[in-house]
Order: structure tokens, then sequence, then C-alpha cells
């Protein structure tokens, strides 16, 4: 048997104790694979604290319902599935919500305290008019889905070599334009 089989034997026989309940096989299997769920969970969000709550989500899925189809080649991959869609679910609420103490007042003279900043972002919006629509898909993977160049490549079934000339070249174009 190659390692890979035994562990991921290890993992179905933890999953089996935890669906009996067993705290010691959950406390095994959260010891086995925190790191795994953090790092995918910080690297999406950004945030430590955030990613902890996150990873704290996770395990509590798998004790709460242990059912779960594990795939064949074990808990690894199923732990870094989740952890990043539910990294990225939460990206999504975050955009739809609105923080009432981060709004912008507007002051007596009609402008915001965040003049330059809002302007900044008017900036970058109409300079990201000036990169093709590869090149901000591949943008929008990288930077604001987290995704990795060779995550893109798997995702758009290019060639990892085009995925990062395209990202460069939008990163090139929009320093250009935002310099001018």
């Amino acid at each position: 048997m190659t390692q890979e089989h035994n562990s991921s034997e290890s993992d179905l026989a933890l999953l089996d104790r935890v669906r009996g309940r067993d705290e010691a096989a959950m406390a095994a299997l959260y010891d086995k694979y925190k790191r795994l769920v953090y790092t995918i969970s910080l690297r999406v969000l950004g945030d430590p604290q955030a990613a902890e709550d996150l990873s704290q989500e996770v395990f509590l899925r798998v004790w709460r319902n242990p059912d779960m189809q594990v795939p064949p080649s074990g808990m690894a991959p199923w732990f870094a599935v989740v952890a990043r869609n539910r990294s990225i679910d939460v990206l999504r609420q975050r955009k739809n919500f609105v923080d009432v103490d981060a709004t912008v007042m507007e002051n007596e003279l009609g402008f915001s305290p965040d003049f330059d900043h809002d302007r900044l972002i008017q900036q970058a919006r109409q300079a990201m008019q000036n990169v093709s629509d590869d090149q901000r898909q591949a943008l929008q993977m990288a930077f604001f889905e987290g995704l990795t160049h060779t995550e893109i490549a798997a995702r758009t079934g290019l060639p990892l070599g085009t995925v990062k000339t395209r990202i460069r070249s939008a990163v090139t174009t929009l320093r250009k334009v935002m310099a001018a």
C-alpha cells in the first residue's frame, strides 16, 4: 500500500469514529487538518481572525454532519475545497454588507473626507477599461477570488504561461494608466 492510501484509510477510520460521536477522533482530524484549512482560509480572506473563525466553522460542520461523502483520495482534498468555497462565500457576504460606521458622510462643502481615496478608486475602474476581457478575467480570479496562477489555468483550461502573461500584461497596463 502507498502512503497516500494508508492516509486515506486512516481518515476514513477517523471519520467512522466521528460518526459514532468519538471526540478523540474529531480531535485527531482537527490536529491533522487544522493548518491546511486555516492556511487556505487565510490566503483567500486575508484576515487571520476571519480565517480562524472559518476554520472552526469547517470542523464544526464535520462534527455536526459526519455523514458527508469523502473522495477516495481522503479528507485533505475535501477539507481544502470546503475551506476555499466557504472563504469565497464569506467574501461574497462581505461585498453585500454595508458597515454604517464606514459609510462616507459628506461635509458642508459636498466633498467626502475620503475624496482622494474615492478618486483613486475611480481611476482604477477607468484603468481597467484599458485591459482586454481576457486580462480582466485573469486579474479578477487572481486578485479578487484569491486563485493561484495554477488554479486559474486549471479553471480556464489555458496554459500556465498564458495565464501568467495575461496577469503580468494587465498589471503593467494598469501601472502605466494609473501613473499618467
